[in-house]
């Protein structure tokens, strides 16, 4: 069973007949009512999904109807029903708060993608509501949180970006740096809020049945398509969507992505016809994607095509202070949602945290504090409370905790200096390969560079950048 329910308001009882009928075969709970009247008071003792009204009642008509409930369910999508299709009734009954109109007599292929269409419709407004709520809640920049000079670069652009009228978007950083996140605060503060955001991650799907998500299938398509789908394109259109690990995409999917980009368009999978749509395309990936192009794994094209507004989220080892203030802000939640007392750290922790790698970044933190606050009792975070998920290896540990008795200590600033030129006399000064090596951005290489005055080194050499 789905679990919504559809009233019918319908004078007539054959037609409320036959519509329960056919949606109750699909899974649809169907209440009915046979006048204005009756309709309300079942509206107000219970709470429908959906309603499905007819324009002509015994005691008035659907538009009265629709202007008598529309301050107490106002978010309820009503489909009227009416026996001509005319435009002017169209207008007044969509003026009057309906979501749409089905002419007499009811064709249910049509009604029911009507009636996906209201309810997706009402999913997506109160994902919206639920969204603005839980910012208003949230501890930093639509989820995300940071002070951090690198933080508040990623929350300028997020802001330009999701202002701006770019319709396609990449979004780079390692696993657990928060692309999705990155991606929700794009939509959520575009002029594109009010619609759609659909997600889909193009790694964990075979490339048929990605195929047909994206772009959906005719009826007969295939030997299971036994129903025309829309894909989730068509279902965005107007919002956004979001295609996380896009660097996994096969070279066929590749090839019809990179048509929706250049044309606005594209076809079912078995269809004939162009679908036209507007969608912003927000696209993320840990690869290194001109590493992949490189290698022959990703098209050059497409590549191109994407990556116009470009973010790269810094890993949190990057972050500075950032990661004892992210630590403190996951204690507190943990706090609460286990009813636990933990109010601080201890300087072994703290000191910890600052120097490992965290090669899973904000997601690993989060997950290393819940366990450590779930299975222990205290009120300090301490050292024997923390267990992280991959061992420990040498190169995650800095590099002064590597320095021997007697060694010449240097500055955390200069050891920066150092791997730096190590890196890039190593790569003959290409600033991508010197990146890799390091595991860090290239963008994240060019401001360490600038902060180490390596610019002007590199630019009195030959070799590329």
């Amino acid at each position: 069973m789905r679990g919504e329910t559809i009233l019918i308001v319908d004078d007539e009882k054959l037609i409320r007949w036959f519509l329960k009928q056919e949606l109750s075969k699909v899974g649809f709970g169907i209440m009915e009512a046979e006048n204005m009247k009756e309709g309300i008071s079942l509206l107000r003792q219970h709470e429908p999904d959906i309603m499905i009204l007819d324009q002509i009642l015994p005691d008035g008509t659907g538009i009265e109807m629709l202007q008598r409930i529309r301050n107490d369910s106002a978010s309820l999508p009503v489909i009227m029903l009416t026996a001509v299709d005319r435009s002017d009734i169209a207008v007044q009954a969509m003026k009057s708060g309906a979501f749409d109109y089905v002419t007499k007599p009811v064709n249910m292929e049509v009604m029911r993608i009507t009636i996906e269409k209201a309810l997706e419709a009402t999913r997506l407004k109160r994902q919206v509501a639920h969204f603005l709520r839980e910012q208003r809640k949230s501890y930093g920049f639509c989820g995300m949180f940071g002070s951090s000079e690198p933080m508040a670069r990623v929350f300028e652009m997020l802001t330009k970006i999701s202002r701006s009228n770019a319709t396609t978007v990449l979004i780079t950083g390692e696993s657990g740096t928060g692309k999705e996140l990155a991606a929700k605060a794009i939509h959520f503060l575009s002029e594109r809020r009010e619609n759609p955001l659909l997600t889909v991650n193009c790694s964990a799907l075979t490339e048929t049945i990605i195929e047909s998500e994206l772009f959906g299938h005719e009826k007969g398509a295939f030997t299971d398509a036994k129903h025309l789908k829309k894909g989730l394109f068509e279902l965005a259109d107007l919002g956004t969507i979001f295609l996380d690990e896009i660097g996994d995409l096969s070279p066929k999917i590749q090839v019809k992505l990179l048509r929706v980009l250049e044309q606005k368009s594209f076809q079912r999978v078995g269809g004939t016809s162009d679908i036209n749509i507007d969608v912003r395309i927000i696209a993320a990936t840990n690869h290194v994607l001109d590493a992949c192009v490189a290698e022959g794994k990703f098209r050059p094209d497409l590549f191109y095509r994407l990556n116009v507004a470009t973010i790269c989220l810094p890993p949190l080892r990057e972050r500075g202070n950032d990661i004892v203030s992210l630590a403190e802000y996951f204690m507190q939640e943990f706090n609460t949602k286990f009813h636990k007392h933990f109010d601080s750290m201890a300087e072994e922790v703290r000191g910890l945290f600052l120097h490992y790698h965290w090669p899973g970044n904000v997601r690993e933190m989060r997950n290393v504090l819940e366990r450590a606050i779930l299975m222990n009792d205290d009120d300090m975070i301490r050292i024997e409370h923390i267990e992280f998920t991959q061992i420990l290896q040498p190169s995650f540990v800095s590099p002064l905790s590597r320095l021997g008795p007697g060694s010449d200590c240097q500055s955390l600033d200069e050891l920066e200096r150092d791997a730096l030129v190590r890196a890039l006399e190593k790569t003959r000064y290409n600033q991508s390969q010197a990146a890799r090596l390091l595991r860090i951005s290239r963008d994240t290489l060019r401001y360490r560079m600038k902060k180490h005055d390596l610019m002007n080194q590199n630019s009195n050499r030959r070799f590329p950048s």
